[in-house]
């Protein structure tokens, strides 16, 4: 029986990943890189890496790749202040699933971007806890985020399902154990989901597979 629900942040519940593929892109393009749609998926979403080893190769120096990354983050910020990001159908979904389970957001992103975010979504009363980046050392695809949340529930990995969009989120919730459904973003769409529990086309197919897992009441 699923008695708790891991929810990735960008992509999932909020689309934020084309924000900040653009803040990335632009401010790498200020030292002459050029940042793809396709190497941004393959170093940002799946591999968790981030594509910085191209600024190092362009022979930038440590200091100035922070530098770089410190307007980039700038830079993401300032976007996000500028948009709603909440996913459509997003809240409707957590609505209808608050109180059948325990509910967790399990997400890499920033906190400080993570608040922005959600200045304006509303839909924090769904969660029994959030974990960002600032909770642990290593990031998806290591399973560290998802032991973390499973450690924040009390609960087993077999009692647990996570809510991922991308190809690094479902390693790292395979890693802990968990089943993950898969929902596709824009960007991560040509992604490869093998080992998922069910990939699905939109939200809209979530209540379907979830709301018969859940515990009685």
């Amino acid at each position: 029986m699923i008695k708790a629900i891991f929810w990735d942040n960008d992509g999932v519940l909020v689309d934020t990943e084309h924000l900040y593929f653009r803040a990335t892109q632009q401010i790498m393009a200020t030292v002459g890189l050029t940042l793809t749609r396709e190497i941004y998926l393959e170093y940002f979403l799946v591999q968790g890496t981030g594509a910085w080893h191209l600024a190092e190769e362009k022979g930038l120096t440590p200091d100035e790749i922070e530098r770089l990354r410190r307007k980039r983050n700038r830079l993401y910020g300032e976007l996000l202040r500028q948009e709603n990001t909440l996913i459509e159908g997003v809240r409707e979904v957590l609505a209808a699933l608050h109180g059948h389970y325990v509910m967790g957001i399990v997400t890499t992103s920033r906190k400080d971007h993570f608040d922005l975010i959600h200045q304006r979504t509303q839909i924090l009363q769904y969660f029994d806890f959030v974990l960002t980046s600032n909770d642990y050392q290593k990031m998806k695809p290591d399973p560290e985020p998802y032991l973390r949340a499973l450690e924040k529930s009390g609960l087993r990995a077999e009692e647990c399902l996570a809510v991922e969009d991308s190809e690094r989120g479902l390693i790292a919730a395979r890693g802990a154990g968990l089943q993950c459904i898969v929902v596709p973003s824009e960007l991560t769409r040509v992604g490869n989901f093998a080992g998922a529990y069910k990939v699905l086309n939109s939200l809209s197919e979530l209540l379907p597979e979830l709301l018969p897992l859940s515990r009685p009441p």
